[in-house]
């Protein structure tokens, strides 16, 4: 398989603290005041079924929403102890998960809570999440290569002391449309698919190319038969593997804050990145529909 790969780079990398965890919390309705007013960031933006919406999820646990996205509740006001890093949308759009770094899971609306790492023992902070295809369980990935699953989430293998040298640590998971088959992704673009016996994958970014910052998110455009996916870097640029299309970047737009996570659009026809600062950007069929910052 050929990589194709569309990049612009430069980037800052955050780093993530660790928070205690509770099943689930309702709390109020979101506030949608620009985070420049607030000591909060942006940290996880999620599309809803439509793809005429979206949330944004700050590390102190509010949530924001855009366009046809309905809240569900918000973590605001709760003794959390460090940042939430993560969110997805359960697969309806009527409720959505949040997750800490120490791998706290909170539940929203109809997203199910089946367990989080929460109070155990973690070599390291969790970076990401992904939910199964029947929204039925998910998976969270830490920035050593662990991976937990919940529900009913498939384990098919870690990166835990697997990790090419040169490669960094892992930053994001994105889940193929099964219960079973997922890829990581770390700072330096290695990218390992896990559950498939055989097959042709992407290659890594090559070294051989060195990155001007880390990649920070992933995205999956396909499946097994047509696979490709996005990830994206902190300082806005999109890279492109296998198959899936470049719809656009800020790779040489200079965002005015890091980019700090990614999702693409229902139809995979279209992505948008999210800054630290709450700025939104849109890309291929995916609308603009506001920003936090």
């Amino acid at each position: 398989m050929v990589m194709v790969v569309r990049r612009s780079v430069l980037a800052v990398l955050s780093v993530v603290i660790v928070v205690l965890a509770v099943p689930a919390m309702v709390a109020d309705q979101a506030v949608a005041a620009p985070l420049s007013s607030s000591n909060d960031v942006a940290a996880a933006i999620a599309s809803t079924p439509s793809g005429h919406g979206y949330w944004i999820a700050t590390a102190q646990g509010n949530v924001l929403t855009y366009g046809d996205a309905a809240s569900f509740g918000t973590l605001t006001g709760a003794a959390l102890n460090g940042p939430v890093v993560a969110m997805a949308a359960s697969p309806d759009g009527e409720g959505y998960w949040l997750t800490a770094a120490d791998g706290g899971v909170f539940a929203f609306g109809d997203a199910g809570f089946h367990g989080s790492m929460g109070g155990r023992h973690l070599n390291a902070p969790v970076v990401g999440m992904a939910v199964t295809y029947d929204g039925g369980g998910y998976w969270l990935t830490a920035a050593d290569g662990g991976v937990f699953v919940f529900g009913d989430a498939i384990y098919s293998g870690s990166l835990v002391g697997a990790i090419p040298q040169g490669y960094g640590r892992v930053t994001g998971i994105a889940p193929f449309p099964d219960n079973q088959h997922y890829v990581l992704t770390t700072a330096g673009g290695y990218l390992p698919v896990f559950g498939f016996t055989g097959g042709s994958w992407p290659s890594p970014w090559p070294q051989s190319s060195p990155l001007n910052g880390p990649m920070i998110a992933i995205t999956n455009w396909g499946d097994s038969t047509n696979v490709g996916y996005w990830t994206a870097g902190s300082d806005g640029g999109v890279f492109t593997f296998g198959i899936a299309p470049f719809y656009g970047s800020m790779g040489n737009a200079h965002p005015n804050a890091p980019i700090v996570a990614m999702t693409a659009t229902p139809s995979h026809h279209g992505y948008w990145l999210i800054g630290r600062d709450g700025g939104v950007f849109a890309f291929g069929d995916a609308p603009f529909l506001g920003s936090a910052a």
